[in-house]
């Protein structure tokens, strides 16, 4: 396993299931915790056995189906019951037969919540403690301790709050995570109780919470304060704003503070992995992420473009490549000659000064109408192939189009488009029937072309986004749609614009259809 001296402590599969809209099966649970261990963590917060069916079911599935090479697992629980021993404490009992070499206790540290949600005294709490970690230890199982609440506690009662931290760690506990679990924290404050912390005889780490926007931070604060554990989640998953992001933490403390936490191959497949596991738990990653985000290399300004032409670390604080990440260009109405030429360049073009200075002006014109070209690559390198070719270049051309909208007798909306195209000699001409306008010309063109093009088969609409440019000419307004397609290996969007939403969405659509057919080896005549 990794270095004992500095831990990395994940805890996705517990708290940061408690992300509302967030929900993962025991299959799921098992599939991320391979993601995890593949980045190379030394601790994996598994859930809560006895707690709930569901993980006390994943801890049974993980001693055969887990085969990890870098993570222990830890089972997460609480502190025996006031006024009942350890050992016959029932939810004691499911993390002693759980399985995990590791078991993290959650305990009060806050004397207010030791008095009024746990009810008991604060002496009984110390005992709890000691009996919980000592019974535990006894028992073969390396034991940390989560100070709930710490911080506040701290503010509220400190000697209370050490005297905590000196009764797990004379009990045996190894670790004493302190917790700010309100979020309410800010790094200079925060520090200097860590550092107070760090001054007894026990062995500190930090679980902070994005409450203030300052997870990382105070994270990165703490361990600058003497902590040696840092607990966080994938993709800064949890409750209400979320734990400190752990693909953040980890890229900051190896990248930027020279620790070494995991493998650098693992490091350069961090962005793969917070992506991996996003398909997991359906939630939609996010773009503007430090490290791992799609946006976090991705240069949209004409004078950084022209910096980045001379040198990428001008505007770059560390090689994407490092995180497994890659340098955008984003093409808008921003753009200067420089952002065209690195774009272009990115694509596989080798654009003339006259070609460059032709596509920028199109580029600002089309964005000032409505366009948007970053956030539809595939647009974009049509548009640049046009220019390149001095003509529009497409495998067909639209003699004219048109959509039927019919509500039946019975209610039914029944969509009709007929599309009259010409492609390799041959004038052809298809009707579609769809669940919408859109559906319907989608399928009307593939009827059109697929005899010719039999790659089209496998295009699939898999996005489609409506925005409304001008709402105050209210039905009358400039509409933009984005479509997003796939072939099965890759995915590309498009972009089209009108006043007329059936229009724009035929733009988009047949610049879709044009681009798949690039992808697939045919060149536009």
């Amino acid at each position: 396993m990794a270095d004992d001296r500095f831990h990395v402590y994940d805890t996705t599969l517990r708290d940061g299931a408690q992300q509302e809209g967030l929900t993962l099966t025991v299959a799921d649970k098992l599939a991320v915790a391979r993601q995890l261990d593949g980045l190379g963590v030394g601790f994996i917060e598994g859930g809560w056995p006895g707690a709930n069916p569901k993980d006390t079911e994943f801890f049974r599935r993980a001693q055969t189906e887990l085969d990890l090479k870098h993570a222990q697992l830890a089972a997460f629980g609480a502190t025996r019951r006031a006024g009942v021993k350890a050992a016959d404490d029932p939810l004691v009992a499911a993390l002693r037969e759980s399985g995990a070499p590791v078991v993290t206790l959650v305990a009060k540290s806050h004397d207010r919540h030791v008095e009024l949600a746990l009810r008991t005294t604060l002496q009984e709490n110390l005992a709890m403690i000691r009996d919980t970690v000592s019974h535990l230890r006894a028992g073969g199982q390396r034991v940390f301790l989560d100070a709930e609440h710490f911080f506040d506690g701290y503010k509220s009662n400190p000697a209370y709050a050490l005297e905590v931290l000196r009764t797990a760690a004379e009990a045996g506990a190894d670790v004493i995570a302190l917790c700010d679990t309100n979020g309410g924290m800010l790094p200079d404050e925060l520090a200097d109780i860590v550092h107070a912390a760090a001054q007894t005889s026990a062995r500190v780490g930090i679980h902070c919470h994005d409450d203030t926007g300052c997870a990382v931070a105070n994270t990165l604060a703490a361990v600058k304060a003497g902590a040696t554990h840092v607990q966080g989640c994938a993709n800064g998953y949890g409750e209400r704003s979320g734990n400190a992001n752990l693909f953040t933490v980890v890229a900051n403390l190896q990248l930027k503070r020279g620790f070494d936490l995991v493998p650098q191959e693992s490091l350069a497949d961090m962005t793969r992995i917070a992506h991996a596991i996003t398909e997991v738990t359906n939630v939609t990653p996010n773009s503007h992420a430090p490290y791992v985000g799609t946006s976090a290399f991705a240069h949209k300004g004409g004078l950084h473009a022209s910096a980045i032409k001379v040198d990428p670390n001008l505007y770059q604080h560390i090689d994407p490549a490092q995180v497994g990440n890659d340098m955008r260009m984003l093409v808008s109405d921003m753009a200067g000659r420089a952002s065209v030429e690195l774009k272009g360049r990115e694509l596989g073009y080798e654009l003339t000064p006259e070609a460059t200075k032709t596509l920028v002006g199109r580029v600002k014109d089309l964005e000032s109408k409505g366009f948007t070209f970053e956030a539809a690559d595939a647009s974009f390198e049509l548009l640049l192939r046009d220019t390149v070719h001095g003509e529009r270049t497409r495998h067909f051309e639209v003699e004219s189009w048109r959509v039927i909208v019919e509500r039946a007798k019975g209610g039914e909306l029944v969509s009709e488009a007929t599309v009259k195209l010409h492609a390799k000699g041959e004038r052809i001409v298809a009707t579609g029937e769809g669940n919408g306008p859109v559906n319907a010309l989608d399928r009307a063109v593939r009827l059109a072309l697929e005899k010719l093009y039999p790659e089209l088969a496998r295009l699939e609409l898999i996005d489609y986004k409506v925005r409304i440019l001008e709402g105050t000419h209210g039905t009358d307004a400039i509409t933009r749609v984005l479509i997003t397609s796939s072939d099965d290996t890759a995915e590309w969007s498009t972009v089209g614009v009108a006043e007329n939403i059936i229009d724009a969405s035929w733009q988009a659509l047949e610049q879709a259809v044009t681009y798949g057919l690039l992808r697939a080896g045919h060149e536009a005549g």
